[in-house]
């Protein structure tokens, strides 16, 4: 059995990324350790578990209730079901701090995302989170990190080298095609909140995008083809670009998932039971699922 050290903030993490990592890294017969800015227990971003508010009317009291456009944004039932799941956990329900975590008795360090600036950037911005990840790069213990985790990993500078800890490897992360479709639907749905799935946004003279998560993972790497997208010519292209299809535990066509050496990433919360898997399969003691399909769109 494994340890994994799954640091998340207080507030709007994304479900799906958190709980189904959870939920498959347990079944895989490992241990997770949950962290948080202060030891309290986290919540994540309730708009993607419901859906509500996420529609044109989801301001209006009682007409939020009825869910269309955020339906297919909203967490898919497997994850909801794995959030209910992990809020009734003790290890969930009894975190550490930040500043307490440690990777001393950690077999794995797992970074998942979250896109709401409210919660999610105490996150990416922290210094401890970032001596973390240099620390595990450094000792070569497995790093995980999806959508925006990859940003967190990509904040990271090694001390030694001046340089981000990805300077020199692959890595995918939220691409700017997903991003951007969102945040264009959910400016006009959520009026009112139009930089909802913009955790970052550009000032003035900026570029379209420059603040967007591949852009800044981009600049952070040696050389600008060191983030990897999916190809188009590649089996089931369409289904992984498409922003609307999900895998799931036996269905990995959908999914995207990068591995470098003792590092795994991938975009978004379609990737993430396979994301999980193969985060698995770096860790001691790992038991493959029966019945386990070949990666498919994996690198």
């Amino acid at each position: 059995m494994a340890t994994v050290l799954l640091p998340v903030p207080r507030l709007d993490f994304d479900p799906s990324e958190v709980a189904v990592s959870w939920k498959v890294l347990t079944q895989l017969g490992h241990r997770v350790v949950f962290a948080t800015p202060d030891g309290g227990v986290a919540r994540g971003d309730g708009l993607m578990l419901s859906g509500q508010g996420l529609d044109i009317w989801g301001w209006i009291p009682g007409a939020r209730r009825i869910v269309a456009v955020g339906r297919a944004l909203r967490a898919d039932r497997a994850a909801r079901a794995a959030y209910e799941e992990m809020e009734r956990a003790a290890e969930y329900r009894e975190p550490t701090s930040w500043a307490a975590a440690s990777l001393e008795e950690a077999d794995g360090l797992l970074l998942a995302g979250g896109h709401r600036a409210r919660g999610m950037r105490s996150y990416l911005e922290s210094p401890r989170l970032q001596e973390l990840c240099v620390e595990a790069f450094a000792r070569g213990v497995p790093v995980a990190a999806i959508c925006h985790g990859a940003l967190l990993v990509a904040r990271s500078v090694d001390p030694s080298t001046g340089r981000s800890v990805l300077y020199g490897r692959t890595t995918t992360a939220l691409t700017w095609q997903l991003e951007r479709t969102a945040w264009r639907l959910a400016r006009v749905t959520r009026f009112w909140d139009p930089t909802y799935y913009r955790t970052y946004v550009e000032a003035a003279g900026q570029p379209p995008g420059h603040m967007s998560v591949q852009a800044e993972v981009t600049r952070a790497l040696r050389d600008p083809a060191d983030f990897r997208d999916v190809d188009p010519s590649e089996p089931n292209a369409r289904l992984k670009r498409g922003g609307r299809a999900r895998d799931s535990l036996l269905d990995e066509r959908p999914a995207f998932v990068v591995r470098e050496g003792n590092y795994v990433s991938a975009r978004w919360p379609g990737d993430v039971h396979t994301f999980a898997k193969r985060f698995a399969e770096m860790l001691p003691a790992h038991a493959a699922p029966t019945g386990s399909p070949a990666v498919h769109g994996e690198r």
